[in-house]
């Protein structure tokens, strides 16, 4: 099979909606909202899941997937190790880019701006609500530097157990002894970053590719430019 022609091939027709100015408002955050909320409600796989871009002192840019845990007036939220390569990067470059993709409804959202660290309240609070496993987890992975191999990994995550007094069970899940109430506190390397927006764009794919793009710039004066964008 020729690999090459069978990609160009694919073709996808976009007619599942429209984003008009009159439909849009003056808020993107009211937008993005709602966009969130229809694939939520729709239980679209992985409706947080948005892809996060930084660039190093290199000039050199990277992305990845990480999940969104926040959303409101301040920014938008996620966490993650701080000593990671994104987190390298962000402390060099406060500038960054996040991308939502919902394929089944054929849009897409990207929001960019300044990123500042959450509060320490704020950290200490989502990692208190993360399941036993993933902290023990953060603890265990210096994330982003080079392992020797897996089995270096599943030793660092089994010594993290046995520090905080915990057993795997023989599927590697995470158990507290009986009756025990175990708190693994946050490391100091593991946190929040927030997004305050000051540039929103609005993607819906339209017939003849001739999609819907809305542009959402801030303005000095708090308010949002909104313009049309050829697709």
């Amino acid at each position: 099979m020729n690999t090459t022609t069978s990609l160009a091939d694919l073709r996808t027709r976009y007619e599942r909606g429209e984003l008009l100015e009159s439909l849009a408002g003056s808020d993107p955050l009211a937008l993005f909202e709602l966009w969130l909320k229809d694939a939520l409600a729709q239980q679209l796989p992985e409706p947080t899941a948005m892809t996060l871009a930084t660039v190093g002192s290199d000039l050199r840019p990277s992305t990845r997937i990480v999940l969104l845990k926040g959303c409101d007036s301040k920014g938008l939220v996620w966490y993650t190790n701080y000593s990671s390569r994104k987190g390298r990067e962000l402390a060099g470059n406060p500038q960054a880019a996040l991308q939502w993709y919902w394929a089944a409804h054929e849009r897409v959202v990207r929001a960019e701006g300044q990123v500042q660290p959450t509060t320490d309240a704020e950290s200490d609070a989502y990692f208190a609500s993360r399941p036993l496993d993933s902290q023990v987890g953060a603890w265990a992975s210096a994330q982003s530097e080079v392992a020797t191999d897996r089995a270096a990994i599943d030793a660092a995550m089994q010594a993290q157990c046995v520090r905080f007094g915990l057993a795997r069970d023989a599927n590697g899940r995470i158990q507290a002894p009986a009756g025990a109430a175990v708190k693994v506190p946050r490391p100091p390397h593991w946190g929040g970053y927030r997004l305050v927006p000051d540039t929103w764009q609005f993607w819906q794919g339209r017939a003849s590719r001739l999609h819907d793009r809305l542009e959402f710039i801030q303005q000095g004066n708090g308010t949002w430019l909104r313009q049309r964008l050829n697709p």
